[in-house]
Parts: structure tokens; sequence; C-alpha cells
């Protein structure tokens, strides 16, 4: 009998970002070239396999200027992994954003396999490898690739044109028995979805929708380990016999999985599994090989992102996200009256997409409009009914709870991650919410030009391509005509919209308001 002592490495959700720099001006502890470093080291300590988890290719500044612009280079997000030297990674459903060719030629620059066992070609046969057997000390791990099937609620149809995604649960449930055909020792889900249930006691936290499914593999399926992500947790547990990570997001945590295994003429006699967080160590510089391998097109991003569009004459810039969506700021004026502008409709609703400090300072460049819209959304305008729009401006409102008093964030906008993207402003509407009204009953004044929104009136509203879907709690949108598509990129439509208006004057009409 033998024993074996390995491990698994995690990484997740990087989003693109390499350097240790959210590209807002500043140095940040974050990135793949840190996490790298402390990767390095881990990987002294015994034998181990690294697998990313997914949502690699898109999100940062980098990598948005890489496709926009310099797409006949190689990806350097993928240089960065194939310089590090990771194993295997799954499919996040932000690889699609970029659109197939975009991803199939970071696949194909990938020197490790890519893995996803639901989604296939439209006859049904795999796309990418289902699963991957590896053999590490000895010990045979196989590691089945999922990805959870909402891509079908939030991308556009022809990213994903010619193929089916399946959902993840029974993709799992028939690969899994398929791989453990293969004399495996321990049995590997890495899933690009998070949790709907509360790990330790199996109540639902979120609605069971099916974005979310890892509880239900836990509970359901036979196997070892379950690597996951997409919601940006930062766990580290175990439940139903099977140790779990998530490690947050943007190369802030590798997850670390100690795996023993004894081992008697190739069978698994026993084994062991322990999983933990361990957060990129601040004390290690970037791996220097990483740095080299995006140094060209990290500089260059730089560059375009200080270009100057236009200046400001008075104020779009607030530090306070949650008083933006309390009271109406100058900045959220601005991206309303862009859309509108840009598709002809006479009314509009947007979202602040993260909960940082944004808006614009007087001097506006690319470096701005990228750090405040950080999603490749499109703008699409819809036919919708006046009972949609107050639905939409009900779920909207539930965003707000009052705690003794004070107005806060209902935790279903909080937890597992915080979602204030899905709280979204409307413009050429005139509208009043009571948070201190039930929940559904919240909006007791909406109007269109003076007069009460009717139910069954059809109204054109423009909103981004990801609303547009449904996605976010809206699901009567994904019903909704679609009397407009834009294929511009938001952040090229703000920059186009820009140098066209050197001097951009700072107005806010008062059309809504929290009571």
């Amino acid at each position: 009998m033998t024993t074996h002592h390995i491990q698994l490495l995690l990484t997740s959700d990087i989003h693109g970002y390499i350097m240790p720099t959210a590209y807002r001006g500043v140095q940040e502890h974050l990135g793949l070239a840190l996490l790298a470093s402390t990767i390095e080291q881990l990987r002294k300590e015994r034998p181990t396999l690294l697998i990313d988890n997914g949502d690699l290719i898109q999100g940062s500044p980098l990598v948005y200027y890489s496709n926009a612009f310099q797409a006949d280079k190689p990806n350097p997000i993928i240089a960065a992994a194939n310089t590090i030297g990771y194993d295997a990674a799954v499919l996040g459903n932000h690889e699609f954003n970029y659109g197939l060719q975009h991803l199939n030629k970071a696949i194909e620059q990938s020197q490790f396999p890519w893995l996803c066992c639901n989604i296939v070609h439209e006859d049904g046969s795999p796309w990418v490898q289902p699963y991957h057997i590896f053999e590490v000390d000895g010990v045979r791990i196989g590691v089945l690739g999922v990805t959870t099937h909402f891509i079908t609620q939030w991308e556009r149809p022809e990213h994903i044109a010619g193929l089916t995604i399946n959902d993840a649960l029974e993709a799992a449930r028939y690969w899994l028995e398929v791989m453990k055909q293969e004399e495996v020792h321990i049995s590997v889900i890495s899933y690009h979805g998070g949790f709907s249930h509360c790990l330790e006691t199996g109540e639902a936290e979120e609605a069971s929708s099916g974005e979310n499914q890892g509880y239900q593999m836990l509970a359901e399926l036979d196997f070892d380990i379950l690597l996951t992500g997409h919601q940006h947790r930062e766990l580290a547990a175990s439940a139903h016999g099977k140790s779990i990570v998530q490690p947050g997001y943007r190369g802030a945590y590798v997850g670390k999985i100690e795996i023993t295994v004894e081992l008697e003429q190739g069978k698994c006699i026993s084994k062991q599994h322990k999983a933990q967080l361990i957060a990129a160590k601040p004390e290690l510089t970037p791996m220097q090989g990483v740095v080299d391998a995006v140094s060209v097109m990290h500089e260059a991003t730089e560059q375009w992102l200080d270009q100057t569009l236009a200046v400001v004459n008075g104020n779009m810039f607030y530090e306070d996200a949650f008083d933006v969506r309390v009271h109406k700021h100058a900045y959220v004026q601005f991206l309303q009256e862009l859309q509108m502008y840009a598709t002809g409709a006479s009314i509009s609703c947007a979202s602040l997409l993260h909960d940082l400090p944004g808006g614009f300072k007087p001097t506006i460049t690319m470096r701005d409009i990228v750090t405040n819209y950080i999603y490749p959304n499109t703008l699409k305008v819809l036919a919708v009914t006046g009972e949609q729009m107050l639905m939409a401006l009900e779920q909207s409102a539930s965003y707000f709870e009052l705690v003794d008093g004070k107005l806060t964030v209902s935790p279903a906008f909080q937890y597992p991650k915080s979602q204030g993207y899905n709280y979204d402003m409307w413009e050429g509407i005139d509208y009043v919410i009571d948070p201190a009204k039930p929940v559904g009953q919240r909006i007791v004044k909406a109007t269109y030009r003076g007069q009460p929104i009717e139910p069954s009136r059809v109204y054109e509203v423009v909103m981004n391509s990801y609303r547009a879907t449904g996605a976010g709690n809206f699901p009567y949108f994904a019903t909704c005509p679609v009397l407009q598509d834009q294929q511009i990129d938001m952040t090229e439509l703000i920059a186009d919209y820009l140098r066209r208006r050197p001097v951009i004057h700072a107005s806010c009409k008062p059309n809504w308001k929290v009571v």
C-alpha cells in the first residue's frame, strides 16, 4: 500500500485581470500575476493539479482592449495562463461575451484543455471535452467541467449559435457516471455556478431558478470534490461528504484542496480531502514570466485608457453608489439621455454596474468609461406594456429595505453577492417609490407625459442587452417584441458620443424619487 499526498488548486472568475490593477489609476492587491506567485509557492508543497473554473477571458479593460483593437495578437489572459501552466479550464458564461470566433481563438491558443459537458453541438456531440483524466503522483483524478445553463438567459443568440446548452445538473449526472467508468480515484466536478441553498441547512437562499445548482449536485450526485465559481463568493467548506471551494474573483484567492489517497495495486483503499482558501500573498511580487507575457498589451491598454474624450461642465462624479440609487444623479441622467439619443426611444432604464465611486470627473478619458461600464452590453428597444413596466418598477423598488427606520439595501440584492446592477432607474416617466410599503406595492405614482401609465398600452423602452433577456428577475422582458437591436458595444457608443461633444453639461431632471 502506498500513500499519496497531492493537492488541487483552483482559480475562478479572474475576469481578465492580470496585472495588480483594476485600471482605475492605482495599484491594487489583485490579478493573476500576483496570485501566480502564491500558486508557485504552493506547488512546492506537493504534486499539484491547477484548474481554472471559468470567466477567465472577459471583464478587464486589458482584455476589452485586446479584443477590440489587437484581436490578431495572442490573447493576453491565455498567454498568462499558459505561462503559469494550468492543467485545464472550464467554460464560464462570460467566455461567450465576445462571440464564438473570439472564444475559439482563445481555446486554440490554450496549452491546456477546456472542459464542459453541458454545452454541445446541435447534434448533441461534445463541443469541448466533457471531462479529462489526470494522473498526479499515481492518483487518477477525473475532472468534469460543467457550466451554468443560464447562459441562454443572458447571452446574445449569435454568440451561442450552433450550440445547445443543456441543464447543468442533468448533464453532470450523466457524464459523471461516464467519467467514473475510467477507474478514477478522485472524482471532481468543476462547476461554473454556485449555490442557491445554504450548505449547512439546505434552506433556499435565493430563487431556485436553475442558475446555481451546486447544492443539488452535492445532495444528489456521488463524487468527491466540488469546485465552484460564478457568484464571486469566498468559500471553503464541506457538505454531504464532499469538499467545496469558491475562490472569490479577480485573483484575490486560490482555492486549495489537500488530498490524501491510499492505493493498493492501483485501487483506492481510502481517501481524505479538505478545502481551504489561500489569499494572494501581499509580500510577493507578480510573477515575472506573466508580467513579461502581457507587458506590451498592458502598456498599450494604459495609453488607450488615458485618451481624453471630453470635459464636464458641472459635477458628474459620485462617491456613494447607494446614494445615487436613492437620489437621482447627473451621471445617470447622462446614461439615460445617451440611450434615448442613440435609439430614439422615449423611455429608458439604466443602472449603475458596480458599487464603487464612479461617474465622470472634470476630464473624461476612456479609463472613466470602461471602469464605469464594465460589461460588454449593447442596447435594445423593446415594446413593453404598461403592466410590464409597472412590474419592473416594483421589482427595482424591492431593492430597498427599512431597518429601524433607516433605508438600507435588501439582503436579496446583497447575498450571495452584491447585485446593485439589478436596480434600474428610469427616464421618460415620472414615479415615486415608498419603501415603507410592502414589496410589490411601493410604486405610489407612475406617469408618462403627465398621464397614469396604462397597463394595456405598449411603450417603447430602451435598455441594455442584459436586461432585455429578462435577467435580474425581469422575466417578462424576454417575451417583449424587439423593435431595435443595436450591435455597438456601450463603451464604444459612449466614447463616440463624447467625441462629438467635447463639453458635457451636467444636469439632473427630477423625474423620480424615493420617499
